[in-house]
């Protein structure tokens, strides 16, 4: 059997795109060489790999077309030789009432034969920790961050119990912190009890890389693990211990990628807007207008004929990006849908564009406008490198003539991101 047809280990279902690089960022940094693929594909990528990450856009469609999807998903990574399975959503939990975490996990428990996993978005290298089941953004609880003003998913309630049984007829408990503190044994200890107690889906407290990596040595032998991409940090280690992970070559590895370059960015988070408004400071910048789309305004042809006369000499923003209070308004005059579809179709148009004027390299803020963007560029599959900020690999396409792309969540990332994420997709090596 050739390198490239060894069997995958670890197979991955992420709810959104930035959501599946965040998680490969990790999986890489464990020594896993990590592919995403965008959707289902319809054949195993040509190209060595220990984990599968298969990105959807499933976090705020109907509850049954994401359950569809994720059990397509689940089947073809089934079908690729895996040996374990992963459910990723984000670190904030993003969700409503209505779904769509609680009843896919439903789903792939039921798909995979098994009666119990764990729910553990905390990403403590990015300010998400959880303790007796309340999420934390810093100092801040999850209602509290500024995720209660979220357009599409608003997070008000901050206790992950609730929130996660609301979505679920299954029964939903609680893995203490006190126990995660006494280590791997105890873990298994009481998982073994909360089974018992008839619980399918626990809520896991974590508020450092210590108690990831305890919970994922005691989740080897579990057939699904949910949550955001912190939980994964454990999970190499449980290949390599049982010998079926060795180190072949650099995991983070990618083509060197010329081209031009450009930001665009479609997140609301306040992340994302102070990025914004550091490049504005010094760099030029478009803004996409909601309202002039509605209006039928050709706002994609204002926005390239912005970038014809600059981009040949150096990279340019064009954003959507505002603040809660303009967000509100735009919807409330076209409807949350409406605004979102119109923005993110607008985007979409306008990488078409900009890739036909010789750009091939794409710093793309925000989870719904990854999905936008990647799908325009007819992306199908995706090399993981280095990490550029916590979450936030870079990635380079599997075609002949490759684009690179730096994916992020519109949480992630420093106020400088932008131009650390051009320097770092301008310098990937071959």
């Amino acid at each position: 059997m050739t390198e490239a047809q060894s069997r995958p280990l670890l197979g991955c279902i992420a709810d959104d795109f930035t959501g599946a690089t965040d998680l490969a960022n990790m999986l890489v940094r464990g020594g896993m060489r990590t592919v995403q693929t965008i959707g289902v594909p319809q054949q195993m990528p040509d190209v060595a790999a220990d984990a599968l990450v298969i990105a959807l856009k499933s976090r705020t469609i109907a509850v049954a077309e994401a359950i569809e999807q994720s059990l397509q998903a689940l089947r073809w990574l089934q079908q690729q030789g895996c040996r374990q399975f992963f459910f990723k959503y984000c670190s904030t939990f993003d969700s409503t009432d209505a779904g769509n975490i609680g009843q896919v996990t439903d789903a792939l428990l039921k798909e995979l034969g098994a009666d119990f996993t764990i729910a553990c978005p905390a990403f403590p290298e990015n300010g998400r920790t959880i303790y007796r089941g309340y999420l934390f953004v810093a100092d801040a609880l999850l209602n509290e961050s500024g995720m209660e003003n979220h357009p599409l998913t608003p997070m008000t309630d901050p206790n992950l119990l609730r929130v996660l049984q609301r979505q679920t007829a299954s029964k939903v408990g609680l893995l203490r912190y006190d126990t995660v503190a006494k280590g791997v044994a105890a873990v298994e200890q009481r998982i073994g009890e909360l089974r018992a107690d008839g619980v399918k889906m626990a809520i896991a407290d974590a508020v450092s890389d210590h108690d990831l990596h305890v919970l994922g040595e005691a989740c080897a032998a579990l057939k699904l693990v949910t949550g955001g991409s912190g939980i994964a940090i454990g999970l190499p280690e449980n290949f390599r211990r049982a010998g079926l992970l060795t180190a072949v070559g650099k995991a983070t590895q990618l083509p060197h990628v010329a081209g031009l370059s450009v930001v665009l960015a479609g997140s609301a988070s306040k992340a994302t807007n102070a990025q914004v408004a550091a490049w504005k400071q010094s760099r030029p910048a478009f803004r996409i207008d909601p309202l002039a789309l509605a209006r039928g305004e050709n706002v994609v042809q204002q926005a390239l004929a912005f970038a014809d006369g600059l981009i040949t000499q150096q990279a340019v923003l064009i954003y959507a990006t505002a603040t809660p209070d303009e967000v509100k308004a735009v919807q409330q005059e076209l409807g949350v849908s409406r605004a979102g579809h119109l923005v993110e179709q607008a985007l979409a148009e306008i990488a078409q564009g900009l890739r036909a004027r010789g750009v091939r390299r794409f710093v793309v803020a925000g989870g719904e406008t990854s999905g936008a963007v990647v799908q325009a560029l007819d992306v199908r599959a995706l090399r993981i490198g280095q990490q550029i900020d916590p979450g936030v690999p870079a990635t380079a396409t599997l075609d002949a003539e490759p684009l690179a792309l730096a994916l992020k969540s519109g949480n992630f990332g420093t106020v400088d991101f932008f131009e650390k994420a051009l320097r770092v997709l301008q310098g990937a090596s071959a």
